[in-house]
């Protein structure tokens, strides 16, 4: 059992916490482990740390098993040492240190599809936004997700939470300008969509049927009126007065579910 906070392993698994090693990522609680676990390569997860609150959990217990039987590097630290590596108010008393996952063109053109429907964010800097707004789209069959440049890390302890293991299904391109996000719709006849407040159509009269990309912007300021106009069209979600705009993550959902509700996307599919 680790009990010292000055253990190189917690040293750097909490230098992992923090983004100051970017090759690899920092997974806590047992859902999201289990998540971790079917879908990471065996061999990209590094390190097992637990207490022995994760035994009190008859799932907690499973999944420890489950990872011993893969031979990971599995570390017991105390409660002390957990609770200052953790990244929660209330630790489960379990993280996993995996290899950073690969976000590129190339892994967002994996198993290409007909009809994709693609989310850009563009410079969407809260993570658990970011998080939340990914989990939303794995549920509403968007094909692909473009990230650009000064976007949140997805990775990031709080944004790997809203999404609840989405960041590891989903095929995700992240660090694109926005200028390569739209040349590479337009290159594959994807049609462009950004979400404005005076949006030339409500989001109900757009077809989502054919190929097309959902643009929206950051939680501040939105698109710029170049970056709108560099898209294909706009759209707006029509609401009651006095309110003028909704949340990021909320305003996405509700157009990708319009999106899913054309396509027919059900649980069954």
């Amino acid at each position: 059992m680790i009990t010292s906070r000055d253990n190189q392993l917690i040293k750097r698994a909490r230098a992992v916490r923090d983004g100051k090693l970017r090759e690899q990522i920092f997974i806590e609680g047992l859902r999201l482990c289990a998540e971790a676990a079917q879908a990471l390569r065996v061999d990209d997860i590094t390190d097992v740390i637990y207490s022995e609150r994760i035994l009190e959990d008859v799932r907690g217990a499973e999944l420890l098993d489950s990872l011993q039987q893969h031979s990971r590097n599995i570390t017991l630290a105390s409660e002390a040492v957990f609770a200052s590596l953790s990244d929660t108010k209330t630790p489960q008393g379990i993280v996993l240190l995996a290899v950073r996952p690969k976000t590129s063109l190339e892994k967002l053109l994996e198993k290409d599809t007909d009809a994709p429907l693609l989310l850009v964010l563009h410079k969407i800097n809260n993570p658990s936004n970011a998080g939340a707004i990914l989990r939303t789209a794995e549920a509403a069959g968007v094909t692909g997700v473009i990230l650009t440049q000064g976007s949140a890390d997805i990775f990031s302890p709080k944004a790997l939470r809203g999404a609840m293991g989405s960041t590891f299904r989903l095929k995700i391109w992240t660090g694109a300008s926005f200028v390569e996000a739209i040349d590479f719709c337009q290159t594959r006849r994807i049609r462009t969509f950004s979400a404005e407040l005076h949006g030339e159509h409500a989001h109900t009269e757009i077809d989502w049927t054919r190929p097309c990309a959902l643009v929206v912007g950051s939680e501040a300021s939105g698109l710029k009126p170049s970056e709108i106009n560099a898209t294909d069209e706009s759209l707006r979600i029509p609401m009651r007065p006095p309110v003028e705009s909704l949340n990021v993550a909320v305003a996405t959902g509700v157009v990708l579910y319009e999106a899913a509700r054309q396509r027919g996307v059900s649980s069954e599919q």
